[in-house]
């Protein structure tokens, strides 16, 4: 169990960028929670009920914690679990039912349009392996896909001529996402020109490769992203979710259906897309200037 919650912390470091000090409480407060199970002889994330967790929680309040820290530790054993259950590691949530404090957001910023271009342009045009990182931020931007699935795609998923890639997304689930002809022309250009000097070995078919010519990991593609946010001076925390959540965000702003964002994030429920797509100020002001009679 305790490896289930190094890979709960790697998703939401990695994938929902969320802060070292948050990272850091979710992993106590959910290491206290796998120890306290132990002790009790549960050794299996699929054999905890709502009796454990409510007996967790009490054990909590009789050492003295406060109740918002109690309340804190619910919230963690909450978005654990929900994890899980998403991964396919869990065969239900026991504690989808529990009444908690309502769920800290875990979205990350979004960028403008204009810190787009900026982080986009960040990349020395010059270099081999800036023309390499651009194709990667404008794929990411373009595409809105993960950062695990840009890492898996390989080169048989990029079809240029057609303009979309495929990727395999959650549950092996394969989807079709359309991309732009910026991105293309980085990715061609890339291809054409970069690839062939990192990889010589014709067995390697990732299709973004480090300057050994090997596939990324997760954390590589994270700071190579967080490296170009500070060069294009950005002050915002920008993580490989910041580009999935700002790509849907921008598509929503500019008259996107909420189905083609879901379809095109690979989300099995439309709720789980209305929680990267919010409106900002500046959309809600126009559409009242458009509608409202006395505007």
């Amino acid at each position: 169990m305790h490896v289930l919650i190094d890979q709960f912390i790697d998703y939401v470091s990695l994938e929902k960028g969320l802060t070292e000090n948050t990272c850091v409480a979710y992993r106590s407060d959910l290491e206290s929670f796998v120890d306290h199970l132990l002790a009790r002889g549960v050794r299996s994330i699929n054999r905890v009920d709502r009796e454990a967790i409510v007996d967790f929680l009490m054990a909590s309040k009789e050492r003295g914690l406060a109740s918002r820290s109690i309340a804190r530790r619910l919230v963690s054993v909450k978005l654990f679990f929900r994890y899980l259950l998403q991964e396919g590691l869990l065969k239900s949530d026991v504690t989808e039912v529990m009444d908690s404090p309502r769920l800290w957001k875990m979205l990350p910023d979004t960028l403008s349009h204009k810190e787009v271009d900026r982080l986009l342009g960040a990349p020395k045009a010059d270099s081999v392996l800036g023309r390499r990182d651009r194709a990667i931020l404008e794929t990411f931007y373009a595409s809105g896909l993960r950062v695990s699935e840009i890492c898996g795609m390989k080169m048989d998923d990029f079809h240029a001529d057609m303009g979309y890639l495929r990727c395999m997304g959650k549950g092996n689930k394969e989807r079709i996402v359309p991309i732009g002809q910026q991105a293309i022309k980085a990715v061609d250009l890339y291809l054409d020109q970069v690839r062939p000097q990192l990889c010589a070995d014709p067995s390697e078919r990732t299709l973004f490769v480090t300057r050994r010519g090997k596939g990324f990991s997760r954390k590589g593609v994270w700071k190579l992203i967080k490296q170009h946010a500070l060069r294009a001076g950005i002050v915002k925390n920008v993580t490989p979710h910041t580009l999935r959540h700002s790509f849907a965000t921008h598509l929503l702003a500019h008259g996107a259906p909420l189905r083609i964002i879901q379809e095109m994030l690979g989300h099995a429920d439309i709720s789980t897309t209305q929680q990267y797509t919010h409106v900002d100020a500046d959309r809600l002001k126009a559409v009242h200037v458009q509608f409202h009679p006395r505007s």
